[in-house]
């Protein structure tokens, strides 16, 4: 039997649902009212470009600009070994404004020059860790390795002068903890970076300092340099490299380590959201990857687990700051 006509009432509907259809597929769907992101996020950097934390920083800011369809820039604010960028973090009035910080930041800048205008306690949500390396302590290729390095720092007796990118870095602070668990004395030469310290270390100028191992290895592995062992425990980073512990020396608790944070009072939205996408972010094969390459081991977890490690190692290094009397002011 020959199909009927539709009635033109409902041929009208079926039009009509047609091109709401087409309409929807033509326009990009809308975050829900109050949801999170709303525009464009922001991550202050401290560093500059090309630095570990910057490199960290854009892993993580190009697989969130994916996952959430909107934009993620990274804006590098260097100096002050960070600090700058981390007390604009601070003073942000944006819940699309985070930080990607480094240890001093959270735990020891305020006792290192109680005039920032920041306080770490306060001033910050925590989010996550990012990303965490071991240190190596290396020293001049004619010095000797494993325990019989340590002996001939006691035997110095205070002739020894050892390197760091600066007052108050972990590499100054962790090399202050060492001297003291390892019962020997030396003199603290800052530099201007890290290239600084390994040219004097090449040069003898110093016998000693903790670098990151993505820095230090290939002057070891040339014979350049001697690598006496790592702090916490073997590392992906440096595998031929024994940890501190087998020359006698336990520095376990020390690393360098990256995290993201926000301002205080950041919305349980973007709490929520950027617990559940930054670790699948930055455990993706290409982003651990990624990582992996610019001198990190992934080590991503909950605010909780970060508040936990701030609170730690403040201790750990804030003792050192206050028993040496050291400012950075």
């Amino acid at each position: 039997m020959p199909s009927q006509p539709l009635p033109s009432l409902r041929r009208r509907h079926l039009s009509a649902l047609l091109m709401a259809a087409l309409a929807a597929r033509a326009v990009p769907a809308q975050p829900a009212a109050g949801a999170w992101p709303q525009r464009t996020v922001k991550l202050l950097v401290g560093f500059p470009g090309g630095s570990t934390p910057d490199m960290a920083a854009r892993v993580l800011a190009e697989g969130l600009a994916r996952v959430w369809g909107r934009a993620v820039i990274v804006d590098n604010r260097p100096g002050a070994a960070g600090n700058l960028a981390a007390a604009a973090v601070a003073q942000a009035r944006d819940e699309h404004t985070l930080g990607v910080v480094i240890n001093g930041n959270l735990t020891t800048a305020r006792l290192l020059n109680p005039r920032l205008p920041f306080d770490p306690a306060h001033d910050f949500t925590l989010i996550s860790l990012l990303a965490t390396s071991p240190l190596v302590l290396v020293a001049p290729a004619g010095l000797p390795g494993g325990a019989a390095y340590f002996a001939a720092a006691r035997q110095a007796a205070g002739q020894w002068n050892f390197g760091s990118v600066g007052i108050g870095s972990v590499g100054h602070l962790g090399m202050e903890l060492m001297q003291g668990r390892a019962g020997f004395s030396a003199t603290h030469v800052p530099y201007n970076g890290n290239p600084a310290v390994l040219t004097a270390l090449v040069a003898g100028q110093v016998q000693g300092a903790l670098v990151p191992p993505g820095l230090a290895m290939p002057l070891v592995r040339a014979g350049r340099l001697r690598a006496i062992g790592l702090t916490g425990r073997r590392s992906v980073l440096a595998p031929e490299v024994p940890p501190l512990a087998e020359a006698g020396v336990r520095m376990d608790e020390l690393e360098v380590w990256t995290a993201l944070v926000g301002p205080a009072g950041l919305t349980a939205a973007a709490q929520l959201r950027l617990a559940q996408d930054v670790p699948a972010v930055l455990r993706a094969p290409a982003a651990r990857q990624r990582l992996f390459d610019a001198g990190w081991q992934l080590q991503a977890t909950s605010a909780e687990a970060l508040r936990l490690r701030v609170q730690a190692e403040g201790r750990l290094l804030g003792a050192i700051v206050a028993s040496r009397g050291i400012r950075a002011e």
